[in-house]
């Protein structure tokens, strides 16, 4: 990143000053204080979205990739060179832990995370050992450079929640209905139990290593858990996800959980831990801070599909979205889901630039 790169406030060398990412809009939403303008960043925003990150990951497999320090770096960091977003997310994926300590399993092009060998006895759960920072030395050396390259601007922490990794382990990939996921969860819930539990202790330990490099938030990513009935979810994954959200609570950054398809699970997603809930399109930020309850910042949530449409209309669902999080406790602009890989990368440019415009001429007078 060159001097006219950077972001404002870094740093040439090394990482930032104490306290250089604590005032920034995005950390302040997070703990619901009053911000100059409504953060932005985009789930997925670091992705096949971007022409320059189609060239660098040119003949480079998935998995490779979260595996070499020199290339999450400039993953990371190209979509905040470009959109000027408000936050960095870590470039990874959520199965590259599981990779780590040795579950055979390969991210297939069109398909996602396939499992050689799915688990689902009591002796399939033994192959799961637990996580030590050195199997992912990679994590913290990349992290350490992107919170020096980074300065003012924070870098959010990535895990996938113990239900979805759960979900690709037993299912042996992706699935529509997740039925060998939930035979397994009705059928034999000690079994369950255990599985989300040692899940949970994998996640917290790659969420710590990312915090301990320098991470200034982390986000726990629950893609599937939409997939279960309230009661189902309390009963049999609640447990493991507060677990992961009690062991990084000592470290005091902040902590967020997303889901796609929650909007009947939202208040369970806070009740688990989360200082800040993700929203999905399907639910108005108003109505979700309903179900969600007070003392949680949210984070949300414009329909990924929105920008295909014109400029203008992106801009008008825009405006909904702010204008339904008006008077919300803390908000973070972002979408319902990640970027759509045929995005067009100066439409989200626009978005940011126009929702920090829109809520900066809203926002009371701050001084960060």
């Amino acid at each position: 990143m060159s001097a006219s790169e950077r972001p404002s406030g870094q740093q040439q060398t090394g990482r930032p000053t104490a306290g250089a990412t604590a005032d920034s809009a995005f950390l302040r939403a997070c703990r619901r204080e009053p911000v100059p303008h409504t953060p932005v960043w985009f789930m997925r925003q670091a992705g096949r979205s971007l022409p320059e990150y189609r060239k660098l990951r040119e003949g480079t497999a998935m998995l490779e990739s979260c595996m070499r320090p020199d290339l999450v770096t400039e993953i990371t960091l190209q979509p905040v060179r470009r959109h000027r977003v408000d936050a960095a997310i870590y470039f990874s994926d959520i199965v590259v832990p599981l990779k780590a300590i040795g579950v055979d399993l390969d991210i297939k092009p069109g398909v996602g995370p396939v499992v050689e060998r799915p688990i689902r006895t009591r002796a399939d759960l033994e192959r799961l050992r637990p996580l030590d920072p050195d199997d992912v030395k990679y994590v913290t050396e990349a992290v350490g450079a992107l919170v020096g390259e980074l300065g003012a601007t924070p870098l959010i922490g990535f895990a996938g929640a113990p239900f979805t990794l759960a979900s690709y382990l037993v299912e042996g990939g992706p699935s529509r209905n997740h039925e060998h996921t939930k035979a397994l969860m009705y059928g034999d819930p000690a079994l369950w139990a255990a599985l989300l539990d040692r899940l949970a202790d994998i996640t917290s330990a790659f969420l710590k290593v990312q915090i301990e490099a320098g991470a200034s938030a982390v986000q726990l990513f629950d893609s599937w858990v939409g997939a279960l009935a309230p009661a189902d979810y309390r009963r049999s994954v609640l447990p493991a996800s507060r677990k992961v959200f009690d062991a990084v609570a000592g470290y005091g950054v902040p902590r967020i959980h997303f889901g796609v398809g929650t909007g009947e699970l939202l208040g369970l997603l806070g009740e688990a831990g989360a200082d800040v809930v993700g929203v999905d399109w399907r639910v108005p930020m108003d109505e979700a801070a309903r179900r969600v309850g007070p003392g949680k910042a949210l984070q949300g949530n414009l329909d990924p599909a929105v920008l295909f449409a014109p400029r203008a209309a992106v801009e008008a669902k825009a405006d909904e979205v702010l204008e339904a999080a008006r008077g919300l406790e803390g908000h973070i602009f972002n979408l319902g889901h990640g970027v759509l890989p045929s995005t067009d990368p100066d439409a989200l440019t626009r978005l940011v630039e126009y929702v920090h415009t829109r809520s900066a001429s809203r926002a009371p007078s701050v001084k960060v």
